[in-house]
């Protein structure tokens, strides 16, 4: 059974954007918000260069990465044709308008992975 660490409340993530949750020795993760209120949470690193997700343009249920214009699918973190490459999506609860993230994820998932995006 998941363990849920609270992280924000959803009116603190822009509609059509995201914020960013800081993990100790970590990259990031970026929490983004679509125009419907649906919330996704991405590893903050594009597949391709490593650019910040949490600075692009979220349209739909994707965002377009900062740097080189790639589009990520917020849903499964995966690049969209003809690009290649996904960067790592966690799970997501909203509760009472309080966004949750599965603590073992954020506990596991590309940990000692810090780079110049966080």
């Amino acid at each position: 059974m998941s363990q849920w660490k609270s992280v924000c409340r959803i009116e603190d993530i822009p509609v059509l954007g995201a914020r960013r949750i800081q993990r100790n020795n970590a990259v990031a993760v970026a929490v983004f918000r679509t125009a419907d209120d649906t919330v996704f949470a991405l590893l903050d690193r594009c597949p391709h260069k490593g650019g910040p997700l949490s600075q692009g343009i979220v349209f739909g249920e994707s965002v377009a990465c900062p740097l080189h214009n790639w589009t990520i699918g917020l849903a499964d973190g995966c690049a969209r044709s003809p690009d290649e490459g996904c960067t790592p999506h966690f799970s997501i609860k909203v509760d009472a308008g309080v966004v949750h993230l599965d603590l073992d994820e954020l506990n596991s998932i590309a940990l000692g992975e810090v780079s110049a995006a966080t």
